[in-house]
Protein backbone atom coordinates (compact mmCIF):
# COMPACT_ATOMS: atom_id res chain seq x y z
CA UNK A 1 0.00 0.00 0.00
CA UNK A 2 2.91 2.71 -0.06
CA UNK A 3 1.33 5.46 -0.70
CA UNK A 4 3.15 9.10 -1.82
CA UNK A 5 0.77 11.33 0.05
CA UNK A 6 -0.42 10.23 3.41
CA UNK A 7 -2.98 12.52 5.94
CA UNK A 8 -3.09 13.95 9.01
CA UNK A 9 -7.04 13.49 9.80
CA UNK A 10 -6.92 17.60 9.87
CA UNK A 11 -5.82 17.23 6.13
CA UNK A 12 -8.49 14.75 5.16
CA UNK A 13 -11.46 16.20 6.92
CA UNK A 14 -10.64 19.41 4.74
CA UNK A 15 -10.39 17.05 1.69
CA UNK A 16 -13.84 15.53 2.53
CA UNK A 17 -16.11 18.83 0.00
CA UNK A 18 -13.41 17.80 -2.82
CA UNK A 19 -13.73 14.16 -2.18
CA UNK A 20 -17.65 14.51 -2.15
CA UNK A 21 -17.70 16.54 -5.40
CA UNK A 22 -15.65 14.04 -7.19
CA UNK A 23 -18.33 11.24 -6.05
CA UNK A 24 -21.02 13.22 -6.90
CA UNK A 25 -19.69 13.90 -10.24
CA UNK A 26 -19.04 9.83 -10.64
CA UNK A 27 -22.42 9.37 -9.43
CA UNK A 28 -24.02 11.11 -12.36
CA UNK A 29 -21.43 9.72 -15.31
CA UNK A 30 -22.40 6.47 -14.20
CA UNK A 31 -25.99 7.49 -15.01
CA UNK A 32 -25.12 8.58 -17.93
CA UNK A 33 -23.09 5.27 -18.70
CA UNK A 34 -26.38 3.50 -17.59
CA UNK A 35 -28.59 5.67 -19.81
CA UNK A 36 -31.08 3.11 -21.53
CA UNK A 37 -31.90 5.05 -24.35
CA UNK A 38 -28.56 5.91 -25.06
CA UNK A 39 -27.13 2.51 -24.96
CA UNK A 40 -29.92 0.96 -26.96
CA UNK A 41 -29.50 3.25 -29.93
CA UNK A 42 -25.37 2.42 -29.34
CA UNK A 43 -26.08 -1.32 -29.74
CA UNK A 44 -28.20 0.08 -33.23
CA UNK A 45 -25.78 2.34 -34.95
CA UNK A 46 -23.18 0.83 -37.55
CA UNK A 47 -19.44 0.82 -36.38
CA UNK A 48 -18.60 3.68 -38.62
CA UNK A 49 -20.66 6.50 -36.96
CA UNK A 50 -20.18 6.06 -33.43
CA UNK A 51 -24.07 6.38 -32.58
CA UNK A 52 -24.33 10.01 -33.28
CA UNK A 53 -25.78 11.96 -29.92
CA UNK A 54 -26.40 8.47 -27.93
CA UNK A 55 -22.17 8.13 -28.53
CA UNK A 56 -21.86 11.40 -27.38
CA UNK A 57 -24.39 10.87 -23.89
CA UNK A 58 -21.67 7.57 -23.14
CA UNK A 59 -18.22 8.71 -24.58
CA UNK A 60 -18.87 12.14 -22.68
CA UNK A 61 -20.06 10.05 -19.28
CA UNK A 62 -16.88 7.72 -19.90
CA UNK A 63 -14.47 10.62 -19.82
CA UNK A 64 -16.21 12.59 -17.06
CA UNK A 65 -15.52 8.96 -14.72
CA UNK A 66 -12.41 8.44 -16.08
CA UNK A 67 -11.49 12.43 -14.80
CA UNK A 68 -12.79 12.05 -11.26
CA UNK A 69 -11.41 9.06 -10.94
CA UNK A 70 -7.81 10.43 -11.61
CA UNK A 71 -8.40 13.07 -9.80
CA UNK A 72 -8.98 10.99 -6.52
CA UNK A 73 -5.78 8.81 -7.65
CA UNK A 74 -3.67 12.39 -7.89
CA UNK A 75 -4.70 12.72 -4.12
CA UNK A 76 -4.34 9.38 -3.36
CA UNK A 77 -7.68 8.80 -2.06
CA UNK A 78 -9.02 5.57 -2.68
CA UNK A 79 -12.83 5.01 -3.08
CA UNK A 80 -13.65 2.02 -1.94
CA UNK A 81 -17.49 2.14 -2.83
CA UNK A 82 -19.30 4.87 -4.87
CA UNK A 83 -22.62 4.18 -3.35
CA UNK A 84 -22.19 4.24 0.47
CA UNK A 85 -19.66 6.88 -0.47
CA UNK A 86 -16.75 4.93 1.17
CA UNK A 87 -13.44 6.74 0.91
CA UNK A 88 -10.01 5.69 2.28
CA UNK A 89 -6.88 8.54 2.96
CA UNK A 90 -3.65 6.53 3.54
CA UNK A 91 -2.00 7.97 6.59
CA UNK A 92 0.87 6.71 9.58
CA UNK A 93 0.02 5.74 12.92
CA UNK A 94 2.58 4.67 15.15
CA UNK A 95 4.58 4.91 12.40
CA UNK A 96 3.04 2.04 10.30
CA UNK A 97 0.71 2.52 7.20
CA UNK A 98 -3.33 3.00 7.67
CA UNK A 99 -6.19 4.43 5.88
CA UNK A 100 -8.23 7.15 7.52
CA UNK A 101 -11.70 5.86 7.03
CA UNK A 102 -14.38 8.50 5.55
CA UNK A 103 -18.32 7.32 4.77
CA UNK A 104 -20.87 9.90 2.77
CA UNK A 105 -23.12 11.43 5.53
CA UNK A 106 -19.95 11.74 8.24
CA UNK A 107 -19.25 15.20 8.86
CA UNK A 108 -15.77 14.51 9.30
CA UNK A 109 -13.18 11.49 9.47
CA UNK A 110 -13.49 9.50 12.60
CA UNK A 111 -12.25 6.21 12.30
CA UNK A 112 -9.35 4.04 10.77
CA UNK A 113 -8.83 0.82 9.85
CA UNK A 114 -5.30 -1.41 8.89
CA UNK A 115 -4.91 -1.80 5.08
CA UNK A 116 -5.75 -5.30 5.11
CA UNK A 117 -9.23 -5.44 7.81
CA UNK A 118 -10.88 -2.71 5.10
CA UNK A 119 -14.62 -1.67 6.65
CA UNK A 120 -15.04 -4.23 9.12
CA UNK A 121 -11.74 -3.12 10.69
CA UNK A 122 -12.38 0.33 11.59
CA UNK A 123 -11.69 1.55 14.59
CA UNK A 124 -12.89 5.40 16.00
CA UNK A 125 -10.06 7.77 16.48
CA UNK A 126 -11.10 8.78 19.81
CA UNK A 127 -10.50 5.26 21.25
CA UNK A 128 -6.62 6.11 20.65
CA UNK A 129 -6.50 9.66 22.15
Amino acid sequence: MPQERRYTVEQANAAIPFVQERIDALRAAREGLNDEEARAALHEATGGNGGGGPGRVVSEAFLAMRSALHELQEMSVVLRDLDRGLADFPSLRDGREVYLCWEEGEDEVRHWHEPDTGFDGRRPLEDDA
